[in-house]
């Protein structure tokens, strides 16, 4: 930005928010005070501004200035910085807020305040942090563990704070004052305290938008939570958000129920009878492909002409490949060595009859630099896996030239 404008005491003009005084305006009138390039974009300060700025967790606003889409919104000291797509004459503008985005960022915040609370109260834990996402916001919270039916009670008494529609107001005071307000956590700023009062339950500092009341902050979902920096990090949606995901889950959960031909209550149980099925199924086809594999092996030893047994596949498994080289390696004194094509890279497995006194881990030097490789093992399998593709057989037939002039 170019240098701040001053008003005749010296002092940089601060921005009049709007939005404090009444987050649910939407349009508005303002004029520019300052113009410049930030970000490779247009930056406007203007005199008055119902946009909030990115600040506590909180993005910032969408909207159009005078039909011109506001990417971001920043925080410069007093001031507010609009950043635009492209660039407007004149100087005074028509500035318009996205109700939408607007509306869900003050149920989510709304909400997330309610849920600090609960915490607290039920846990004694102290919220860290929180964040507004584009589907979700998170909230860390200060306690080390919790358990199922404990979330369960949290979120229920959050949603009763928001059933019983309390009113939510704002107000601010001096800095002083603030120890006469039950203040979850000592606010960070100083001078003038903006507190957000959710009535008889919740008191904080706050220079977010909130809704008036608490029933239209909607459903509060908690839907996971994991371990971070020895705490706990909650993900939660509120109102509209919640909406969304219940009928994304209830699609679901009627999809599979339609596919499972069972009732939506019997889903699960039908589910972990198909898992169980499936493992029965998948331990009898591996007993099967074995038996297969120790015939497919005393076939291969009938044809071979010599010790070394050389082939690449395209189709087989690791793992596959892995028990057909050891059926091989102990049926006799032979050297197995297998590539796998695979749609991206490939495959060595590298095996030696235990008797032939071949330290098979000697090939991983010779053959990785060609194919990109990483791998290891015993002395009498080794395992490569490649990043490339093409030089496969080359790798296979510089192996099977080094193990030959070793048995030879």
């Amino acid at each position: 930005m170019a240098a701040a404008m001053k008003d005749t005491s010296g002092k940089t003009k601060a921005t009049k928010r709007m939005y404090f005084e009444n987050p649910y305006q939407v349009e508005f009138e303002a004029k520019i005070i300052e113009k410049g390039i930030q970000e490779g974009m247009t930056a406007l300060i203007l005199n008055q501004s119902c946009f909030y700025p990115e600040s506590g967790g909180q993005p910032s606003d969408r909207g159009t200035i005078n039909g011109v889409s506001v990417v971001r919104v920043l925080e410069e000291d007093e001031r507010i910085v609009h950043l635009l797509e492209e660039e407007i004459s004149g100087e005074e503008i028509q500035g318009k807020i996205d109700w939408q985005c607007r509306f869900d960022h003050m149920q989510q915040h709304s909400g997330q305040h309610i849920l600090s609370q609960s915490f607290y109260e039920l846990h004694d834990g102290e919220t860290l942090s929180f964040h507004i996402g584009d589907d979700l916001s998170t909230v860390e919270i200060d306690i080390r563990e919790i358990t199922e039916e404990e979330v369960e009670e949290v979120e229920r008494k959050a949603n009763e704070v928001v059933f019983q529609d309390r009113e939510i107001k704002t107000y601010s005071i001096p800095e002083e004052k603030a120890k006469d307000i039950p203040l979850r956590k000592p606010p960070k700023k100083k001078g003038l305290i903006r507190v957000v009062e959710v009535a008889d339950f919740d008191y904080s500092a706050c220079g977010g938008t909130h809704c008036r009341r608490t029933g239209e902050v909607g459903i509060i979902k908690i839907l996971k939570w994991e371990r971070i920096r020895d705490n706990l990090r909650f993900e939660f949606v509120c109102g509209g958000r919640a909406l969304d995901d219940y009928n994304r889950k209830n699609m679901t959960l009627r999809q599979l129920a339609n596919q499972l031909s069972v009732h939506e209550h019997d889903v699960i149980s039908a589910f972990e009878k198909l898992v169980s099925d499936l493992k029965s199924q998948k331990k009898k086809a591996k007993k099967m492909q074995q038996k297969l594999t120790q015939y497919e092996a005393q076939e291969i030893i009938q044809g071979a002409e010599e010790k070394i047994i050389k082939d690449v596949f395209v189709g087989k498994t690791p793992e596959e490949a892995r028990f057909l080289a050891l059926s091989i390696i102990r049926r006799g004194e032979y050297v197995v060595l297998y590539a796998l094509k695979k749609e991206q890279g490939g495959h060595f497995i590298l095996a030696s009859s235990e008797s032939l006194n071949l330290d098979m881990r000697e090939l991983v030097p010779l053959v990785s630099p060609l194919v990109k490789g990483k791998g290891g093992g015993s002395p009498s399998l080794v395992e490569i896996a490649a990043e490339e593709k093409e030089n496969l057989e080359s790798a296979l037939d510089k192996a099977y030239q080094f193990i030959k002039k070793k048995l030879d």
